[in-house]
């Protein structure tokens, strides 16, 4: 999924991350009555009845970190000290809340586990609110429910800047640690990352641990166990982010990504009740979920950050009861028989009515001597944060003409000591929007060489070396680590393979009118009862807001055809 358009914004230079950081915490601080406001009686009276009451002696811990939320708490009466600690022991007050606070962020509203400990200072009287009956509250209480949503997720931006939770060690530039700091950054969890190199904490751990570079990167967790070199699943599922499902449960529509179009349908669908379940390979967000900066993005003048926006769309999904497993893959589709049966790599299967099919494009490795099947390290197909922090500094060469390279260049560039751009074309004026054009020609250290094709590339053991190309008949050698990659998507479609489900000939899933079977429905594929939106399905428009348009505009096709199913 392509973002709309990165801008510098208010970025500094990297060296000068201390300072944004002490401004991003004096924002949280001046913010800080919204994070933890004091609710009326009367609030507190229309809260009760969703609850039940609770005693909690002085010195009883009420909740630990790890352990599965039971829901959120309202103090009536006593004080409670809420502390947070991270993966090397260390522990500190977050902060003290009393009578008319409540205890919660934003797992709490799907259950799981707490990010910190509560410790009750004096005895406690408060109303417990399950997480279902939370949800409920808040879509009946409209004000209250607003007030409480946005204490949640001001509290998850907190413990994130925080650096509480598990620690990650290893080098800045491990492809495996990037892999999970990534993860976790897209699922919103807090954690640090210690480079033994630079932090004197992290080199006292490995000769603590005797931990050997092949057991590296190491996670540190809260509760002080070690995991090594682990992959996504396993630290999502030691850290309780695996959300489990009824397989005997017959869900309305089982959505398959959670990038903008999915989550979109996952709201909507929700949001009126139908019940949903969305499943996805990595974290929330997809490609959008890394822009930095969307600016045309409708009701939001001045941008607003990929992540938060898909952030948002998340925790509004889950506010209205859809149910998302993260990450899981799909390994297939079941659909030769109603209900459908969406079978997982782990062999679970999940029972549907309906199916929609939102897991978006990924964008394709071309055909470049030098760049085997093998991943070699230094070559991306994105441009998030981690990416930038990598090549701070650097030279490097990036290939794409079109938005998201245009994103990319604008957010890159403000790291990178010098982008070479290279594109097929003469110009960028076909294949990239105006504003992005302009924000691409003001930056000094970004060369555009046009006309221009990728020859080869070498590597060595630590990664990429250099990248040698032809720009209007001229051949250049580039000396590079870093090689950003925008060169056209291909779908995330071959768990359709088998089950019927027509595509296009490059393999995006055809849909309505395209395809060879009636359909009353623009977003139906051949097969009645599965449905495609966003950019795995063919003709649509690869940007975030028709992503989303898709998304909401598929949930009425649902009910119509639920209804005629009646």
């Amino acid at each position: 999924m392509q973002g709309d358009g990165v801008a510098p914004g208010n970025r500094v230079a990297p060296e000068d991350y201390q300072t944004v950081e002490a401004a991003q915490r004096t924002q949280i601080e001046l913010r800080r009555y919204q994070m933890y406001p004091r609710l009326s009686e009367t609030r507190i009276a229309k809260a009760a009845r969703f609850g039940t009451m609770e005693h909690w002696k002085a010195g009883d811990v009420i909740f630990r970190a790890g352990e599965k939320s039971a829901g959120m708490r309202i103090l009536t009466q006593g004080t409670v000290h809420l502390i947070v600690r991270n993966g090397l022991g260390q522990s500190r007050l977050f902060q003290e809340v009393a009578n008319g606070h409540f205890l919660g962020e934003t797992a709490t509203l799907s259950g799981k586990p707490y990010l910190g400990d509560a410790v009750a200072v004096t005895d406690v009287d408060a109303i417990l609110i399950a997480p279902e009956q939370l949800r409920a509250l808040l879509i009946a209480e409209a004000q209250l429910g607003s007030e409480i949503m946005r204490a949640f997720i001001l509290r998850r931006v907190g413990l994130i800047q925080d650096g509480s939770g598990p620690i990650l060690i290893g080098s800045a530039s491990d492809p495996g640690l990037i892999v999970l700091a990534d993860f976790l950054r897209r699922v919103n969890h807090p954690h640090r990352v210690l480079d033994p190199v630079t932090d004197d904490d992290a080199r006292d751990f490995i000769l603590k641990t005797s931990c050997t570079a092949a057991q590296m990167p190491s996670v540190v967790l809260v509760d002080g166990s070690i995991l090594h070199n682990p992959d996504e699943i396993r630290l999502a599922s030691k850290l309780g982010l695996l959300c489990d499902f009824n397989e005997t449960n017959t869900y309305d529509t089982v959505i398959v990504g959670a990038g903008p179009a999915g989550l979109a349908a996952a709201v909507y669908a929700a949001s009126e009740g139908l019940s949903v379940l969305v499943l996805d390979v990595k974290g929330f967000g997809g490609q959008a979920g890394a822009s930095a900066r969307i600016e045309n993005y409708l009701g939001f003048p001045t941008g607003i950050s990929g992540h938060v926006l898909v952030s948002r769309a998340f925790e509004q999904a889950v506010k209205f009861g859809a149910e998302i497993v993260m990450p899981t893959e799909v390994a297939k589709l079941h659909c030769a028989q109603s209900p459908f049966q969406v079978e997982l790599r782990d062999g679970r299967r999940a029972i549907a009515k309906t199916v929609v099919i939102a897991t978006g494009a990924a964008y394709r490795r071309p055909q470049i001597k030098g760049l085997s099947e093998s991943d070699i390290r230094g070559v991306y197909y994105w441009a998030s944060s981690i990416e930038g922090r990598l090549c701070q500094g650097s030279e490097i060469v990036l290939v794409g003409g079109g938005n998201s390279a245009g994103q990319a260049i604008v957010f890159l560039a403000s790291y990178a000591r010098h982008i070479h751009v290279l594109i097929r074309r003469d110009g960028l004026h076909e294949t990239m929007s105006r504003y992005l054009i302009d924000r691409v020609s003001r930056f000094a250290n970004v060369t555009l060489h046009s006309s221009s094709t990728i020859e080869s590339v070498t590597s060595d053991e630590d990664g990429l070396t250099e990248v040698n190309f032809c720009s209007s008949g001229a051949h250049t050698q580039v000396s590079t680590r870093h090689l950003f990659l925008f060169t056209g998507a291909e779908p995330a479609a071959g768990w359709l393979q088998g089950c019927g489900v027509e595509v296009d000939d490059r393999g995006f899933v055809v849909t309505g009118s395209g395809s060879t079977q009636s359909t009353a429905y623009r977003f139906e594929t051949s097969v009645p009862g599965v449905f495609a939106i966003g950019d795995v399905r063919s003709t649509s428009i690869k940007r975030v807001s028709s992503a989303v348009g898709e998304g909401a505009a598929v949930v009425s096709e649902i009910h119509a055809l639920l209804t005629a199913r009646r």
